[in-house]
């Protein structure tokens, strides 16, 4: 018998190569308790500084001169060039993180920031000042830091209705997530902004409702100083009560807080994503072939210990859900989702019963009109109402638990989805960076679905063959540069939907380029902070993604 020599293929041993080792050096993050943790690329923050000085300096000014001193001092230091500031330092200047700095260096330190001031209010002016700002919401909180320092008269800063803390179902809508902030700002107003009488009335009436929801979340997160263990967010509570000369528990507590968390060098973080890294991880080695990896048992056992198992008042969310932090935070439907198809995917029984109470939560908080939100069920909220890419994450989370593609909760979001495609074939996303990733996701749902050949996925593919960069990268459309997170979705949503892998192995190929020594890739800005103004990367949703890709082309090529 005469023996055929086959040569190997040099692109399928560069795809095994790049995928063992993209996965080594995923697991080469993970810690004993199953977290993959990129925490070093994702806790110096501008907001966070920014948000902890005000608090301080209207809650506790003399006591923590020194923190108020060292944060003044980080915020002069991670001032760009041009005179702006960035919500990560070392990225290009944005707006909102500008603006607030500028303002909290000249509320806590005018003479000796002076020069600071001066050029980040030169950025701001080159911008084209708040008015410039692409979102309302930002817009608002700046023009509260601007009021703080007299950059603005008082009557002419946002007010926040107290007397909407009388109708929770109302408020939940209004403010979504910002209820704690909204409400201690608007407490604050109710002592410094010119209010009508009637407008006074109304501030009393509300008031003790508004500070029992701000009570419900502090108590909820275990009354440790923190809200969402977040300094930005806690800084704006703080910031209020203390204006408002009330709650001094909870501002004590902040204040306290405040000084356990500060790092050496003056900054402080946005908050820990101990469940978000770890669910794209996760992911990603799961659809790379790892899913039988026994490394992988301690992340299961970490998402059964973080599913909370209490109904957060303040948003009127059942228990069930999984929020982005610790087994205390605040829920959300993109982790619930994202964690859901995790633990489906990976082997074992212990996380059933999870999978149920995770796959109630997310039909309880469906929206009337079929779509998903961040958590609060049919809110409005620019920045974390429906939105076309946190909704295909909870369909494909009910798929993955075995709910047929026929189930009402599905053809309704697929119905909402049809319904908001831009005139172009793309989707929005709100979380993040799009239109790429958002329209690879969505295609791959109505793949899954069934409905592959609908016009909604028909389009969604044009749209996506036709942001294919001429290297078969993407970026967020043809002309924007290329990143590895958009790449992959691509790739992985048009292998779902039926590509050959001839039509995406050019990208396939651009991803083994991009490859960094040690084995891992680079990842890019691609998450919304906050929609249009403030961006951050995650080292685990790149390396994730990338595997998740590369796993797919190998398994349809074979």
């Amino acid at each position: 018998m005469t023996t055929v020599q086959v040569d190997p293929d040099p692109f399928t041993d560069a795809l095994d190569e790049a995928i063992c080792e993209g996965a080594e050096a995923l697991f080469s993050a993970q810690r004993t308790d199953g977290v993959f943790d990129y925490s070093e690329d994702n806790l110096t923050s501008t907001l966070g500084t920014v948000g902890a000085l005000s608090a301080l300096h209207y809650a506790d000014p003399e006591g923590s001169a020194d923190l108020i001193a060292a944060g003044a001092g980080w915020l002069r230091r991670t001032q760009n060039a041009d005179g702006g500031w960035a919500m990560v330092p070392g990225l290009s200047s944005e707006a909102g993180p500008t603006a607030v700095s500028s303002a909290v260096l000249h509320l806590v330190d005018p003479v000796g920031s002076a020069d600071a001031v001066r050029d980040g209010q030169r950025w701001m002016s080159d911008f084209g000042g708040l008015d410039a700002i692409p979102h309302p919401e930002v817009v608002a909180w700046c023009r509260q830091y601007y009021g703080f320092v007299g950059w603005l008269a008082p009557a002419e800063m946002r007010r926040f209705p107290l007397e909407v803390a009388l109708w929770p179902g109302l408020y939940r809508k209004l403010f979504d997530l910002r209820v704690p902030m909204a409400f201690a700002l608007g407490l604050a107003q109710a002592r410094h902004k010119p209010l009508t009488r009637f407008q006074q009335v109304l501030a009393r009436l509300g008031e003790p409702n508004a500070l029992k929801a701000i009570r419900q979340v502090y108590e909820h997160e275990g009354s440790t100083g923190a809200w969402c263990e977040n300094a930005w967010v806690t800084g704006l509570v703080c910031t209020g009560l203390a204006r408002a000369e009330l709650a001094p528990d909870m501002v004590a507590a902040a204040v306290g807080w405040f000084r356990r968390t500060m790092h050496p060098d003056g900054w402080w973080q946005t908050g820990p994503l101990d469940a978000a890294w770890t669910m794209y991880a996760a992911r990603g080695l799961s659809e790379a072939g790892y899913a039988d990896d026994p490394r992988l048992a301690a992340s299961v056992d970490l998402f059964v210990r973080l599913q909370q198992h209490r109904p957060f008042l303040a948003f009127g969310c059942p228990p069930g859900y999984w929020g982005w932090a610790g087994t205390e935070g605040w829920p959300s439907t993109l982790e619930t989702g994202e964690i859901l198809s995790v633990l489906c995917r990976l082997p074992g029984a212990k996380q059933a019963p999870a999978i149920e109470r995770g796959v109630d939560w997310l039909t309880r908080v469906q929206d009337t009109r079929g779509s998903w939100g961040l958590c609060v069920r049919n809110t409005k909220v620019a920045n974390s109402g429906p939105c076309p890419m946190t909704t295909v994450q909870a369909v494909d989370a009910l798929l993955d638990a075995g709910v047929p593609a026929d189930d009402r909760r599905v053809r309704r979001a697929l119905k909402w989805l049809a319904g908001v495609q831009l005139p172009d074939g793309a989707f929005e996303s709100v979380w993040y960076r799009h239109h790429t990733m958002a329209t690879a996701a969505v295609l791959e749902t109505f793949a899954r679905a069934g409905a592959a050949d609908s016009e909604t996925a028909r389009r969604a593919r044009t749209w996506l063959i036709r942001a294919r960069r001429p290297d078969g990268s993407w970026g967020d459309g043809h002309d924007a540069p290329a990143t590895v997170e958009e790449t992959g979705w691509a790739i992985s949503g048009l292998l779902a939907a039926g590509a050959d892998p001839a039509e995406v192995r050019p990208g396939v190929a651009w991803l083994l380029e991009q490859r960094t020594p040690g084995g891992g890739w680079p990842a890019e800005s691609v998450h919304e902070y906050v929609r249009f103004v403030s961006r951050y990367s995650n080292p685990a949703f790149t390396q994730g993604m990338a595997l998740r890709a590369l796993g797919r082309y190998r398994r349809a090529a074979r």
